[in-house]
């Protein structure tokens, strides 16, 4: 999880009963879509975003932030990922990803996944823009390209 933490500020059900203790609140029914829409894993505002974007275009729900074992003792934890498809989404924020040493850290990032067979897609702000259509297209071009076809 971001900021050096393993766990989340509240738990799912924390949020729910504190919902519950507040029936008749303004803008409580918002806050209750809001929660349907919630996802235990994301580690930034923007992957959020992203995540929600992708949903609402059709994609299928991607993996947060878990786990993917490449080869024997290289494991990567891309931002989103669809696992059964090998595709890792990965959202470069610019004020990270700009700086010289993950420069070279991502591009070693994305030669990993691309040594297990993955495709790795990377985001940016920019992608976002205009209701996101960028990021869908290159989301929805490498999961094609991987064999998932729409429902």
């Amino acid at each position: 999880m971001a900021e050096g933490r393993s766990e989340p500020y509240a738990t799912v059900e924390e949020l729910v009963d504190m919902l519950d203790r507040h029936k008749g609140t303004p803008g409580i029914r918002k806050a209750r879509l809001a929660l349907e829409d919630s996802r235990v894993g994301a580690d930034s505002a923007p992957e959020t975003r992203l995540r929600l974007i992708l949903g609402r275009a059709g994609l299928p729900e991607p993996h947060l932030n878990r786990p993917a074992l490449l080869r024997p003792g290289v494991v990567r934890e891309p931002d989103l990922s669809y696992p059964e498809y090998r595709v890792a989404v990965e959202y470069e924020g610019e004020a990270v990803h700009s700086a010289a040493g993950q420069v070279v850290r991502d591009i070693a990032r994305d030669e990993d996944y691309a040594s297990a067979g993955w495709t790795s897609v990377r985001i940016s702000k920019r992608h976002l823009e205009k209701a996101g259509h960028a990021a869908v297209a290159k989301v929805r071009t490498a999961l094609y390209g991987h064999g998932w076809q729409p429902r």
